[in-house]
């Protein structure tokens, strides 16, 4: 997500690049091009208006007009309108002894694997928490989140079909108490459209139970949709925070941009993943300086250390194989897409020539051909004859001529590290002699 808007802002700014002073003319034609990128990526009108008014007054509050390097300066005012626009300082839900949270929202917004991801990543901070499956309404919805318990290793507790509120609570009260559970996460029922049986249904079982936070689950690839619907939950239930999921789809990312200014509640979290791990607390800070190109490395080391990617001492190039290849492949992906990795390393998105995108098929694919391979032949690509090309070529599903390709740019990378060690061992040398 945000890859249009990021690729619009940045060339916004990079116009202003190269100058010395910067007339109004030019400072208006910047904010065109924002609002611009603003409006394509769905973002609400009256966000837009606030966002564009807010650079404008802070821009000529810092003299960009009078600065000799404009653009950082219109850069540094567009961070912090976005970090501002996306909820200034990050917010948490506050944790007391024992806690009790609602999660709400639609069906498909990935309500009921945004409970089991909070469970988990709770239960990683030590504490013990208890899902509540009370979707009543979605076929197969309890039996989900029993499986996404089993996963995670967090217990689930079952609301019957046409279980009174008071019931719910005595049983998850008892359960909670029995277990010793310091963290109930209710995964509430949804439909496929905000009506009023669903928000009466929810305001009863609100009453009955009392929670601590109602945690409203946003679809991101919904767009401005997103938005009616927050702006409902708000006022028939009540939210006290939001959970944006599909944050690593290709939506246009409006409604992230939008949410917290219109629905005036943090964002608590992002899913970024389909997987259990896939849920990050929201910084939007950080998601403001990925927005514009300034990397997150802050995020990238937090994955790096959660994934327990520990350094490894580098290896001489003659020594390297493609089962090293393969290793790093595979413990890249466990950071996220290569697209998102290249987002948060600062400067790396602008390293790719215009126009050009990770691919993810052909990273998919390189993989595929090593995996084709025998250890021996990881070892040493130099035994890998016609025949036995042929034989990995039908294991991947790759031509020859791919292969044949991957394996010579493998052994000219090596070629290279070999190189830089021997430039590098000369300089030593040098330093000695000396």
């Amino acid at each position: 997500m945000f890859e249009k808007l990021a690729a619009k802002l940045q060339e916004a700014i990079d116009r202003l690049r190269g100058r010395g002073r910067i007339g109004e003319e030019d400072l208006k034609s910047a904010l065109r091009e924002i609002r611009r990128a603003l409006i394509d990526a769905d973002v609400n009108v009256e966000v837009i208006r606030s966002f564009v008014e807010g650079v404008r007054e802070r821009a000529l509050g810092q003299k960009v007009l009078e600065s000799f390097t404009p653009a950082e300066v219109v850069l540094a005012t567009v961070y912090e309108a976005l970090k501002e626009a996306l909820g200034g300082e990050p917010r948490q839900p506050l944790l007391k002894e024992r806690n009790l949270w609602f999660l709400v929202g639609l069906q498909g917004s990935g309500k009921t694997t945004t409970a089991a991801k909070l469970a988990l990543h709770y239960k990683a901070k030590g504490r013990r928490p208890l899902l509540v499956a009370a979707d009543t309404q979605r076929p197969a919805a309890r039996e989900q989140l029993r499986l996404l318990g089993e996963k995670v290793g967090v217990p689930v507790l079952e609301v019957m079909d046409g279980e009174s509120p008071a019931s719910i609570r005595r049983r998850v009260e008892e359960r909670a108490r029995a277990e010793v559970r310091d963290l109930v996460l209710v995964d509430t029922a949804g439909r496929l459209q905000v009506d009023e049986p669903l928000m009466a249904e929810l305001a009863r079982l609100k009453a009955a139970m009392s929670p601590d936070e109602v945690l409203l689950v946003l679809d991101a690839m919904t767009g401005q949709e997103a938005l009616a619907v927050a702006r409902a939950f708000e006022e028939k239930v009540g939210v006290t925070g939001l959970v944006l999921t599909k944050l690593d789809g290709d939506a246009r990312g409006g409604a992230a941009l939008s949410a917290r200014q219109v629905v005036g509640k943090p964002i608590y979290f992002a899913g970024v993943s389909e997987r259990p791990e896939g849920l990050e607390p929201f910084y939007p800070d950080r998601l403001a300086g990925r927005i514009l190109g300034m990397g997150d490395v802050a995020t990238l080391a937090e994955r790096v250390k959660a994934a327990g990617l520990e350094a490894e001492a580098p290896k001489a190039a003659k020594e390297l194989t493609l089962e090293d290849f393969l290793r790093q492949m595979q413990q890249l992906k466990r950071l996220g897409s290569f697209s998102e990795i290249l987002g948060m390393i600062p400067g790396a998105g602008k390293a790719l020539p215009k126009g050009v995108e990770v691919d993810e098929r052909a990273f998919r694919r390189l993989e595929a051909i090593v995996l084709s391979m025998t250890p021996e032949e990881r070892k040493d690509p130099r035994i890998l004859n016609g025949s036995r090309r042929k034989r990995i070529a039908r294991g991947s599903g790759t031509t020859v001529q791919e292969i044949n390709r991957f394996i010579k740019a493998f052994e000219e990378t090596k070629a290279l590290m070999r190189s830089l060690e021997k430039r590098r061992s000369r300089g030593l040398m040098g330093m000695f002699r000396r």
